[in-house]
C-alpha cells in the first residue's frame, strides 16, 4: 500500500498533474507511515504483524464501497494531483490561499450536493 501511495503519480495520465506528485506520490515517507497506522486504529485495515500483509476490514470494505459509488473520483491520484498543484500555486503566490479554500469548498459542496439530490 505505502508503494502504491509513493507511486500513485504514475497512475494520471495528466503530464502536468503526473510532474506535480511524481517525485513524492501521495503523502510523505513520515506521513504515509501514519495514515497506515490511523487506517488500522480506526480499523479500516488489518496488518499481520509478522507478515506485513495489509486486509481491509469489512468496515474498510464498506467505506471503499460508499465513496467508490458517491464520490469516485475521490479514489483517483489525479484529483490528490490537482490540490497538491493548488497547494503549490498558493505557496508560489499564484493564488491566494482563500480563492483555494474556496474552490475546495464548492467542489465538497457540489459532491454533497448531488449526493443529497439521488
Amino acid at each position: 500500500m505505502i508503494l502504491a501511495m509513493e507511486n500513485a503519480g504514475k497512475l494520471i495520465e495528466d503530464e502536468e498533474l503526473r510532474e506535480q506528485i511524481k517525485g513524492a506520490g501521495i503523502g510523505t515517507s513520515a506521513t504515509r507511515a501514519e495514515i497506515m497506522k490511523k487506517l488500522e486504529k480506526i480499523n479500516y485495515i488489518s496488518i499481520n504483524s509478522k507478515t506485513q500483509i495489509i486486509t481491509p476490514t469489512e468496515k474498510g470494505e464498506l467505506i471503499y464501497d460508499v465513496v467508490q459509488k458517491s464520490m469516485p473520483d475521490m479514489l483517483n491520484p489525479k484529483l490528490t494531483a490537482s490540490w497538491e498543484k493548488g497547494l503549490d500555486m498558493v505557496a508560489k503566490k499564484e493564488i491566494q490561499a482563500e480563492e483555494f479554500m474556496q474552490k475546495l469548498e464548492n467542489y465538497v459542496k457540489s459532491k454533497i450536493d448531488k449526493l443529497v439530490i439521488r
